[in-house]
């Protein structure tokens, strides 16, 4: 099946070129044939779907190319402490995830423990790919889509992308540097409005979170900043944190040990170890 993929992959890209070759192809312009292959690629690409199982959960979703093969193959295995922390919900509670990407915790929120979801994703990539595997899921009621950048002020700022696949991470936004506080090597950039915490608690109405997955890669610290008033009120939260990268780390456990929330474990899979990685967990804080 896979090699069958491969082949009409290629014969389409195949038969575009040769059409732009011809007297048709050349009357029309380069431009019309190339439009036509990318919507036939596009949608035989998003329509390429996986189906996996954990714990007894069946969930689908689209995987357009080998970044989202990887994230679906290794569901299980990447981020245990992240699905057993989702685990231990109560059900029918309020989840904020915060860099949701392609949804694949929010989906599982959803479907294992009945959550409801506000799932922020500010690339625009990334936010077809999330709206679609919402609906493989049958998850389109569930999951609140929040196509904005979460930030410590209010304002439109510029979003500074490391590459522009279907599922990409290592996107910054409002300050050009990533995970490890270092600048970031820029692929694709665009300008959009971002908000605080707080700001998008109050302007947009939404609900209280009973707990928060942050995981935006080297901007948790600025978020928290700019959420005293909903950290105050969460029961918990799940936050990746680079321990190396020492004004994140110190900011996120100065300002998540006010809001008085307590460290309960810290972990990252045992893939990480040896890795420019290894530094980098998921810490899981809870309210006493």
């Amino acid at each position: 099946m896979r090699i069958f993929k491969q082949f009409i992959k290629k014969l389409i890209i195949s038969i575009t070129h040769s059409l732009s070759k011809t007297r048709v192809g050349i009357l029309f312009g380069l431009t019309l044939f190339e439009e036509v292959s990318e919507r036939v690629l596009k949608k035989y690409l998003m329509n390429n779907v996986k189906s996996i199982n954990h714990n007894g959960i069946e969930m689908q979703f689209s995987v357009p190319n080998q970044l989202n093969q990887f994230r679906v193959d290794s569901f299980s295995t990447k981020e245990p402490e992240t699905l057993e922390w989702i685990d231990s919900f109560s059900e029918d509670l309020i989840l904020w995830d915060i860099g949701a990407n392609i949804g694949l915790y929010s989906i599982y929120a959803v479907k294992a423990r009945n959550t409801r979801v506000y799932a922020f994703e500010p690339s625009v990539f990334n936010l077809e790919l999330l709206a679609r595997n919402c609906f493989l899921n049958q998850s389109e009621k569930q999951v609140v889509i929040m196509p904005i950048a979460l930030n410590d002020t209010m304002g439109a700022n510029q979003v500074w992308m490391t590459t522009t696949d279907w599922g990409g991470a290592l996107t910054t936004f409002g300050r050009n540097f990533g995970w490890d506080g270092k600048k970031i090597k820029t692929e694709f950039e665009f300008q959009t409005f971002g908000m605080s915490m707080d700001q998008a608690l109050d302007l947009l109405q939404l609900p209280i979170p009973d707990y928060i997955k942050m995981d935006v890669d080297g901007l948790e610290h600025f978020i928290l900043i700019g959420g005293s008033k909903v950290l105050s009120q969460i029961r918990g939260i799940l936050i990746e944190v680079n321990d190396n990268f020492k004004e994140q780390s110190e900011t996120c456990e100065q300002l998540l040990s006010k809001a008085g929330l307590t460290l309960i474990n810290k972990r990252h899979a045992d893939m990480f170890e040896g890795t420019k990685f290894s530094s980098i967990y998921n810490q899981i804080w809870s309210r006493s």
